[in-house]
């Protein structure tokens, strides 16, 4: 009961009128940043964090929010039509999304992977709603120690998703820890590779980072690939011909394939690492294998594009839970979401829900509002993304620098973060280049200070012995579910991976 109280009162602030414009802004501007090949969750909230600078913060994190989990359905358009995924949690739509357009059916696809963006969704806020208060009251046991090892597992199992890569993901996070070290050492006082400069006093702001690595870096990646040279996709002829709404067979026959999907992205999701590109691919790879036809997938077949399309979604709602109740982000998007908490003096954890009820059940209550939005948006602004779809890189491109250097001036008018912003921009250019991992570098940046703190805290109690870790009954459970995961997720990488790898190679 105390839940639904809860919730109708997250939803008497959501529904207020400027919360309301801001949620569908967000909305908007994340199905946007979804479309636009090459960008993603991370880039848009990297590029647009700035903007809510001096906002309200609830309503400035509903409009984030809104743009993390938006994304997921604008990416799957640019997958239909023209076989590019907007971000790569939607590289499994590819697979029967395009070949569904192909066959005269992108209508249809467009209007189902609406629909499955929904449910997945829409379970996965149901199940925050039901299991974040859970969450946030087993957590306040927990200490320094167990919040040192949480940072630990969250890098270590992300390092681990990146698979055969895994030795340029730890000199990603390596690189992401030493920049986290600079600035002033708050047990001691001295200052560290400051070089001198009052700037850099306060260390490396995530900010100018963020937005060099995901939005320059995503943007140099582009044109190093050629897409300023591509015009309009036209591979496939999008129209609202009379079969633009899909079937009463195709809802029938996936009926079951959304709550599938729906279940297993949300629990990959949690995993701190895992994210939803794994979810979607293990959620594509799982559909296959029990389908009475696997033979139709990657050939147009509905559940093909249904099954990644709820696991997405509802991964990116199941992530939410380890960043509000635990402190953790557990990928790229939301390290960028904890900054903008950070940004307004919010420190997401244990006691958050208890201190900030207003701020968090007004978040998890906007997101039920926000896929209602996002569903009307997604099939009746169907024309509208497909011309944003149109928009030539050597338009987008230079708006999109402009917006990065005024954004980030703005936060803390620094011409030093500005230098920081295109420095990061290069570095990220060349680590997607030669398969460095940009998020692994984030994720480091956030969690190395976090990490060292809780660290030295620990140390401190103990009194400089590392047995603390086993003589807490906490720190025990999170030291066996790692090792748990440090097991198990490599296996799911595989199916899904390879599953995928074949469906692609196959379709």
């Amino acid at each position: 009961m105390d839940i639904f109280s809860d919730l109708v009162m997250g939803l008497s602030i959501a529904i207020t009128p400027i919360n309301m414009v801001y949620l569908l802004i967000g909305a908007m501007v994340g199905m946007i940043v979804g479309v636009i090949p090459g960008f993603g969750p991370s880039a848009g909230l990297a590029i647009l964090l700035p903007v809510t600078f001096g906002m309200d913060p609830i309503g400035a994190i509903m409009m984030l929010a809104a743009i993390y989990y938006g994304a997921m359905y604008g990416g799957t358009i640019t997958s239909i039509l023209l076989n590019t995924p907007g971000e790569s949690a939607t590289v499994a739509s590819t697979f029967d999304g395009y070949p569904l357009a192909k066959n005269g059916r992108a209508g249809p696809a467009l209007v189902m992977q609406a629909v499955a963006s929904f449910v997945g969704g829409t379970v996965g806020v149901v199940l925050i709603t039901i299991l974040a208060p859970m969450f946030s009251q087993v957590s306040r046991s927990f200490g320094p120690p167990e919040y040192f090892l949480l940072a630990a597992m969250g890098m270590l199992t992300l390092l681990v998703m990146i698979g055969s890569n895994w030795k340029l993901g730890v000199i990603s996070a390596l690189i992401g820890f030493a920049l986290g070290t600079v600035g002033v050492d708050l047990e001691t006082g001295q200052g560290r590779y400051t070089f001198g400069s009052a700037e850099l006093i306060g260390g490396i702001y995530f900010i100018p980072i963020a937005i060099g690595l995901f939005g320059l870096g995503e943007l140099f990646y582009a044109f190093y690939s050629g897409l300023h040279k591509t015009r309009s996709g036209s591979l496939v002829q999008y129209g609202k011909e009379q079969r633009f709404w899909p079937t009463a067979q195709d809802y029938i026959s996936t009926k079951w394939t959304m709550v599938r999907g729906s279940i297993l992205g949300f629990v990959v999701g949690v995993i701190p690492g895992a994210g939803a590109t794994i979810a979607s691919l293990m959620a594509y790879s799982s559909e296959r294998s029990i389908s009475k036809n696997p033979e139709n997938f990657g050939k147009g077949e509905m559940a093909g594009l249904v099954a990644p399309e709820t696991a997405n979604n509802a991964a990116s709602s199941g992530a939410m839970i380890p960043l509000l109740t635990l402190g953790i982000p557990g990928s790229a998007s939301t390290a960028v979401l904890l900054a903008a908490f950070l940004l307004w003096g919010l420190r997401p954890g244990p006691l958050f829900m208890e201190q900030n009820p207003e701020l968090a059940w007004g978040l998890i209550a906007s997101m039920y509002l926000g896929n209602m939005a996002l569903l009307a948006i997604s099939i009746f602004a169907i024309p509208l993304f497909v011309q944003i779809i149109k928009v030539p890189y050597r338009i987008l491109g230079p708006s999109v620098v402009v917006i990065c250097t005024l954004g980030t001036f703005s936060v803390n008018a620094s011409f030093i973060e500005v230098y920081l912003m295109f420095a990061a921009g290069i570095v990220g250019f060349f680590m997607r280049l030669y398969g460095f991992s940009p998020a692994a570098l984030v994720l480091a940046l956030v969690l190395g200070p976090l990490a060292e703190e809780a660290l030295r805290q620990t140390l401190t109690i103990s009194r400089g012995s590392f047995g603390i870790f086993l003589e807490r009954p906490a720190s025990l459970w999170i030291i066996g579910v790692t090792i748990v995961l440090l097991i198990v997720l490599p296996l799911m990488g595989r199916i899904g991976s390879g599953g995928g790898k074949a469906e692609k190679a196959g379709g």
